[in-house]
């Protein structure tokens, strides 16, 4: 019941936050927004390549015929 937001609720908030911030400011809000998520994503790769083994590569033999 709770969970979940359906379309006319989410067209209801939207309407709200474009009244209380007008369109410029949440223009600006969601680029904020979106730059923050974006850097956060970039962080968390880079800790995972920094934390993970880097794999060995065997050796390459010369293979002469």
């Amino acid at each position: 019941m709770f969970g979940t937001l359906g379309f006319w609720e989410i067209l209801l908030i939207f309407v709200v936050l474009l009244l209380l911030f007008g369109s410029r400011r949440l223009a600006d809000i969601g680029k904020g927004l979106g730059e923050g998520v974006a850097n956060f994503i970039k962080g968390v790769r880079s800790i995972k390549e920094e934390t993970q083994p880097k794999p060995e590569s065997p050796p390459k033999q010369d293979q002469s015929d």
